[in-house]
């Protein structure tokens, strides 16, 4: 039992003096990796967030005149695509906001 672990000893020693003279270069470049694909994967995360962002920011529905603000009839026209990106381009939208100059009544 003895002379198997000295052999695991002497085998795992030399092996690892043939190995020592790759293993800076290789850990220098396992280390720029992970902070390559780290630095990769946050700005992926951050660039599909602002798109969807943008994309989420084009529903009209708070806008339109129709929209309740209710959460259990949100619009009266549409209830299934109300405030979700089917709503983007809606044929009955109609703005609640004021035109200038205000009528004179």
């Amino acid at each position: 039992m003895a002379q198997a672990l000295n052999f695991v000893v002497l085998v795992a020693h030399t092996l690892l003096q043939a190995i020592q003279p790759f293993l800076v270069p290789i850990c220098f470049v396992v280390a720029w990796m992970t902070l390559i694909f780290g630095a990769w994967s946050i700005g992926s995360a951050l660039w599909d967030g602002f798109r969807r962002a943008q994309q989420m920011h084009r529903i009209p529905c708070s806008e339109c005149q129709y929209f309740s603000g209710n959460y259990l009839l949100k619009c009266p026209l549409h209830p299934k695509e109300a405030l979700s990106e089917a709503a983007i381009g809606c044929r009955d939208f109609e703005t609640t906001r004021m035109e200038w100059p205000l009528p004179k009544v």
